[in-house]
């Protein structure tokens, strides 16, 4: 039996109410902090129940967008983009203050996500935002991305990151959420999929190459309309072969 261990991470705070459910499956979770989704009472509340669970908080911070769920580019100035995403996380990190909890990583969402994976001067804002914490926090990232290089250059503490319910296409992008492919429902193709990464660090684009991928933690969205039950058996699977999560 391997001995492999894992974090499996999920996007919370986003107006789906599924979070009670979610975090005794996780071991870290990413709070939609105003930007897409969220506001003070939905971080407090979700903020509570991943102390409960003893699941690490990250910072989901986005494109200023509720309208479009964060999920197309807005065109901002560097300025303007360095002051949101501060503004964002700073509110989440107020109410993790009152709870006495350490902030333990960023992960941007949506197209800013994709955005700083290949974009250096989008990148570099985030760079900006990392490096005006007092404190070190991780920085959740894709392998050999930009964003990645940029923060190992600038010691900024990173784990890369892999989606569990997302197909990719050969050069390690996501496949659009436009075409059918893009999301996995499938219990045993999910499952294929993460020990694929876990065990090979490959993973098989939707061209069907086999594409080296470097991941610590795992992503499932939270607005993926049958996660909960997704992550149910996609744990089973891994604990049979032997993979932790923590």
């Amino acid at each position: 039996m391997n001995n492999f261990s894992i974090d499996i991470n999920v996007d919370v705070g986003e107006g789906v109410g599924n979070e009670s459910q979610l975090m005794p499956l996780v071991s870290s979770c990413n709070i939609a902090c105003g930007g897409h989704a969220g506001d003070n009472v939905t971080m407090r509340s979700v903020v509570k129940l991943a102390k409960q669970h003893r699941v690490k908080i990250g910072a989901h911070p986005s494109f200023p967008d509720k309208e479009n769920f964060g999920r197309v580019k807005m065109d901002m100035s560097c300025t303007a983009l360095f002051a949101t995403l501060k503004h964002q996380i700073e509110d989440l990190l107020s109410i993790l203050r009152e709870e006495h909890i350490t902030l333990h990583h960023v992960k941007p969402h949506g197209a800013l996500y994709n955005l700083v994976a290949v974009d250096k001067k989008a990148a570099l804002v985030i760079i900006e935002v990392m490096k005006s914490f007092v404190d070190p926090i991780k920085l959740y990232v894709p392998f050999q991305s930009v964003i990645a290089s940029l923060a190992l250059e600038n010691n900024i503490p990173i784990v890369y990151e892999a989606f569990a319910d997302r197909n990719y296409n050969a050069d390690l992008s996501l496949v659009s959420r436009t075409k059918k492919e893009a999301l996995i429902h499938d219990t045993d193709v999910m499952f294929k999929h993460v020990y694929g990464m876990i065990l090979n660090q490959k993973v098989i684009a939707v061209t069907g190459e086999s594409v080296p991928i470097k991941a610590e933690t795992f992503c499932m969205h939270g607005d993926n309309f049958n996660a909960v039950s997704l992550l149910k058996k996609l744990r089973i699977n891994l604990e049979k072969e032997g993979v932790k999560i923590r």
